[in-house]
């Protein structure tokens, strides 16, 4: 078997909880061979804990898998080293002359696949910015051999922004321009060097708070790189024909797809997973509950969100249904897990910009197919105008956290005494949902239906 070395820019927790646990499991199955080399790019010391415990830590998942609690830990021993940029820059650009080396993964946050054209190539110290780095990498590993086609990585990053291959691709291209860098090596970026984009999805809240006690008799040495995942998890990747064979996560089973066009995931993704956490959070408080996993217990608001996702956001997505009832399912599973908590408030952040990209779309288009609006949907959307009057149906306030434009914009409509007049003030609010929704027939109606005004007013005005 082939070795495949793996330079991974990212020491976190979630590499450590998603990808590093992928291509153990794959390890483990002796589908791969290789090792990997840990990038540090924060902070100028890497933990002692990486030494004292070899690279090696474990990962423990707990959570409810297909409606049953598990608890599981697996142990993680394919890290070959952990260098820092600061601290281990000529151990990082011999690292480029591995053979080996066959793919590049990432995960350096959302604002970490940007160009600033101030970053310059320096032979003395890496570039400030990650692509910066990686560019300036590549560059050694393509001088090192020569040009060779055979030597490009497959580069597989897992920031969350759209299209973000394509992103780190054209960032490192901008830097070979501005660093006025050999053609040669821009045409073996473009030709020999495979950016893929991803989606990636697993919750990691990392080093466990609480009930370390039960764990720590089960693992196999005193663990201070301990993870906390969740057992779901999913990994799809826009690539080349040839990066199943080289990544041969279908042969092992995993969740890991390699796809030609990932919108349908993303879209997936949005509208299920990422719409119902946004769609219940108002409903839910309102009714009292303050986490996740309470709403789903509760037999109304389990039956609530059900019928949300299955049939009112399901009928709009274009996959197999088998695998959006399944997908859906899991998201279910995922609101139960006793070992997460999940607090509504924390969900309700910036809760505008949220249900406009995650749940206004499918209240849309749903009318647009159906001839009528969703009344789940359209209930979430009416109970989102009261949870941002800043008061509950006791009175409380509400720490509403979003932009202050967007707040001013609520406290100022909910000075209205006319249920009608607030509601046109709102939906033609563009600022609010990125378009004037006046005109949608039978919006206004349907959210009239659902928005009690006179009762909250007179909360509002105690």
């Amino acid at each position: 078997m082939q070795k495949k070395d793996i330079i991974q820019f990212g020491t976190g927790n979630f590499l450590r909880g998603f990808s590093c646990w992928v291509f153990q499991k794959l390890i483990d199955l002796e589908l791969f061979e290789g090792d990997i080399h840990m990038i540090q790019s924060h902070g100028n010391k890497i933990p002692e804990a990486y030494k004292t415990q070899n690279n090696q830590y474990h990962v423990l998942e707990q959570g409810i898998f297909n409606q049953k609690q598990v608890s599981t830990i697996s142990k993680i021993n394919c890290i070959k080293e952990v260098l820092n940029t600061g601290q281990h820059m000529g151990e990082i650009l011999k690292l480029a002359a591995n053979p080996n080396l066959r793919f590049m993964i990432s995960n350096t946050t959302e604002a970490g696949i940007v160009f600033e054209e101030e970053d310059l190539y320096n032979p003395e110290q890496l570039p400030k910015t990650f692509p910066g780095k990686l560019t300036a990498f590549l560059f050694e590993r393509y001088n090192a051999f020569n040009g060779d086609s055979e030597k490009g990585l497959f580069h597989i990053p897992c920031e969350l922004i759209e299209n973000n291959g394509e992103e780190l691709k054209n960032c490192i291209l901008k830097y070979i321009d501005s660093w006025n860098l050999a053609q040669g090596f821009k045409n073996w970026i473009k030709e020999h060097n495979y950016f893929c984009n991803t989606l990636v999805d697993r919750i990691v809240p990392g080093f466990p708070k609480n009930g370390l006690d039960d764990v720590e008799a089960k693992l196999s040495f005193d663990d201070k790189l301990l993870v906390k995942v969740e057992p779901f998890y999913f990994w799809a990747i826009e690539g080349p024909e040839k990066l199943k064979n080289e990544f041969p996560a279908q042969k092992a089973n995993l969740e890991v797809k390699f796809v030609k066009d990932l919108s349908p995931y993303r879209k997936r993704k949005v509208r299920i997973l990422n719409g119902a956490h946004t769609a219940m959070v108002p409903i839910a408080y309102l009714k009292g509950f303050k986490t996740v996993r309470e709403t789903v217990e509760d037999t109304e608001m389990e039956e609530v969100i059900k019928q949300m996702i299955f049939k009112e956001i399901i009928p709009l997505l274009d996959l197999p249904q088998a695998e959006l009832h399944q997908f859906a399912n899991d998201v279910l599973d995922r609101f139960r897990n006793p070992f997460i908590r999940h607090e509504l408030l924390s969900i309700s952040l910036n809760s505008i910009p949220k249900f406009r990209v995650r749940v206004l779309p499918s209240i849309l288009e749903y009318n647009r197919i159906a001839g009528e609006w969703p009344p789940l949907l359209t209930k979430a959307f009416a109970s989102l105008l009261v949870f941002y009057s800043g008061k509950d149906a006791q009175g409380e306030t509400i720490p509403l956290k979003d932009d202050p434009q967007v707040l001013g914009m609520f406290k100022e409509a909910w000075l209205n005494d006319d249920k009608s007049t607030f509601l046109k003030d709102i939906l033609k609010n563009e600022a609010l949902w990125g378009q004037n929704l006046i005109n949608e027939s039978g919006l206004f109606e349907s959210l009239s239906h659902h928005l009690d005004f006179e009762s909250h007013k007179k909360i509002l005005l105690k």
